[in-house]
């Protein structure tokens, strides 16, 4: 088993989820009581969220938050 690296590059799935129950940015935000830049930061990689506001987007999709929310798995030859 390999060492985890020291910063994580999470991925997420809320655009392909948004899309899917077909809301704009702006609905979800304020479903769940965020700005639109704070969607839009986060589906664009650029902002990760508290742990809270990441059970807050999983409960609104009722989705487990590793199902939203991910690392890139990189393949390691030794593994």
């Amino acid at each position: 088993m390999g060492r985890i690296p020291q910063k994580l590059k999470i991925l997420n799935r809320v655009h392909i989820l948004r899309a899917e129950k077909r809301i704009s940015q702006q609905e979800l935000a304020d479903e769940i009581e965020v700005t639109r830049a704070t969607i839009n930061a986060i589906e664009s990689g650029d902002y990760n969220p508290s742990l809270e506001l990441a059970f807050r987007i999983a409960k609104y999709f009722k989705a487990d938050i590793q199902n939203i929310f991910y690392i890139e798995e990189k393949k390691n030859e030794k593994d």
